[in-house]
């Protein structure tokens, strides 16, 4: 990712672990944007428990909010909702990265597939390309130990480089811990 983008662009990137409080600041950073929002949701639910956690989620948004949920397009989804005096939240790209890596039934990725690399590029450039207020959220899952599975460092390594290419394209970055903010960038 180039930092030559345009100087008006508005990216806040809010990162944290989990139950760190991001997915909640993000949306009132969106909620005190005063513009109307677009909540670009990425979960793909598998189970019961992740299902009442979307509940959650959804029960906590203003019911004015637009939702697009995106799958492995989440470059798509971010032209198609992005437009200037218009607020874009994207929650999140942890779980985006598990449906590029996991989206076929090939079993356990080896290697970050050529398809997740072209959605990665596209979303770069997406980025680069916005017009209105973005927020993405992420987690931070790299202060940890060094996992014994290849699949799970895999994961970690890919979701590390993927929020570093998005905090380079941001104009803001937010670190989130045990609920309070932690500016990173701008």
């Amino acid at each position: 990712m180039t930092s030559s983008a345009s100087s008006s662009r508005d990216i806040t990137f809010v990162l944290g672990g989990a139950r760190s409080g991001k997915s909640a600041y993000a949306e009132r950073l969106a909620i005190d944007s005063g513009l109307p929002v677009t909540y670009i949701a990425t979960a793909q639910i598998h189970d019961t428990e992740f299902a009442e956690r979307v509940r959650l989620h959804r029960e906590r948004r203003p019911a004015d909010w637009a939702l697009v949920e995106a799958s492995a397009d989440l470059a798509g989804a971010l032209r198609d909702a992005d437009r200037e005096g218009h607020c874009v939240l994207i929650d999140c790209l942890t779980l985006w990265l598990v449906t590029l890596l996991f989206s076929n039934d090939a079993g356990e990725p080896a290697a970050l597939p050529p398809t997740a690399r072209k959605a990665f590029d596209a979303f770069d450039h997406a980025l680069t390309h916005t017009r209105g207020k973005l927020i993405v959220v992420s987690n931070e899952i790299g202060l940890g130990v060094v996992p014994l599975g290849s699949v799970t460092r895999l994961y970690v390594d890919e979701l590390g480089r993927l929020n570093q290419r998005v905090a380079a394209a941001s104009t803001r970055a937010i670190f989130m811990a045990a609920g309070l903010p932690l500016a990173l960038k701008g």
